[in-house]
């Protein structure tokens, strides 16, 4: 793929500051091709140290801020042309999130961007759109640690998106504290999340899409899980899930789960965006779901590109970039 790409295309990159890990994506883009160069991934979990209160705790600050130390100076290694730093959830939430922005800025020299999920669910859909190249009909589902982000498109055009503040972190926290996990709690914690998501999920009904994908690290590791244990081929199915359901519950605790295909650092989180993954598919009606490649980092690089390269209505992969206004649909 190397040869294929012009030296004149551009470096770019990207810094995602999730609620579970931070990531650095330097990449570059040309003739309707990505070429990533390195990416960095650190389990900081940030969102775990955000209290009932929404204060962000010192020990959470730490660990991100020595992270994005690493990151300041991989960016100088590495030299990228343009670089957008993106904070999600649980810096939409923390109400102190301006001295640990401060701070992190100081560190990287860059301003840092708390987006809001509406244009969080733009960029997951510009990743996956670029990476998946199709003129099928599609539902995307990101389970991030506090939020989750679900969009229907076409091509490059989003059609209908929504963020949802719920995550694989917060509802692991509220219905599988401490790591156990029963039969019980997975019941109330898809009661629960079924409360939030259901008034706004009909324009996400099976009937608006042709292909599902998963974007993200539950959608990876519940893939990845199936596919090392032979249950499917690496699709997400409802059979798969509660496969897998019943396998957590079997090892009662998350520090027991040993599964092929699972990380470690992973186990954690699993019962919790296992649960919002579950009740998704469900109240959509999704009977096969692929993991995307594409996700939220790959969006602000195409996104990135598409200001640097593009004007009007040009095109990459056939497919127009130009933004349509979605539907905004109300939880």
């Amino acid at each position: 793929m190397a040869d294929l790409l012009p030296s004149s295309s551009p470096t770019l990159a990207a810094i995602d500051l999730g609620s579970n890990s931070f990531r650095l994506e330097i990449a570059r883009v040309a003739l309707s091709r990505y070429q990533r160069q390195v990416c960095f991934k650190r389990m900081v979990s940030l969102g775990a140290g955000l209290d009932s209160r929404g204060v962000l705790s010192r020990e959470a600050m730490t660990r991100g801020l020595h992270c994005l130390q690493g990151f300041a100076s991989e960016l100088v290694r590495y030299d990228p042309s343009s670089v957008r730093v993106v904070a999600t959830q649980t810096l939409r939430e923390a109400r102190n999130r301006d001295e640990f922005l401060h701070r992190a800025e100081t560190l990287l020299g860059l301003p840092v961007e708390v987006i809001s999920g509406h244009e969080e669910a733009r960029l997951i859909y510009a990743g996956v759109a670029f990476i998946h190249p199709s003129r099928e009909r599609r539902l995307v589902v990101d389970i991030g640690g506090r939020s989750t982000e679900m969009i229907v498109g076409r091509g490059g055009a989003q059609h209908v998106m929504q963020s949802f503040a719920v995550g694989s972190a917060s509802i692991a926290q509220h219905f599988f504290p401490g790591g156990r996990m029963t039969e019980e709690a997975f019941r109330a914690a898809q009661l629960a999340i079924g409360e939030t998501v259901c008034p706004a999920l009909a324009p996400f009904a099976a009937a608006h899409w042709d292909e599902a994908f998963g974007a993200s690290g539950t959608a990876g590791s519940v893939s990845a899980v199936l596919k090392a244990t032979g249950v499917t081929g690496g699709a997400i199915t409802p059979k798969g899930l509660r496969w897998l359901i019943k396998r957590c519950v079997a090892a009662g605790h998350v520090d027991r789960l040993e599964l092929p295909g699972l990380k470690p650092q992973r186990r954690s989180v699993l019962p919790g965006g296992l649960s919002i993954l579950y009740t998704l598919a469900a109240h959509c009606g999704v009977r096969r779901m692929l993991p995307a490649r594409g996700a939220l980092r790959e969006g602000v690089i195409v996104d990135l590109f598409r200001q640097s390269e593009l004007n009007g209505d040009a095109k990459i992969n056939g497919v127009s970039l130009r933004n349509q206004p979605p539907e905004l649909v109300s939880a």
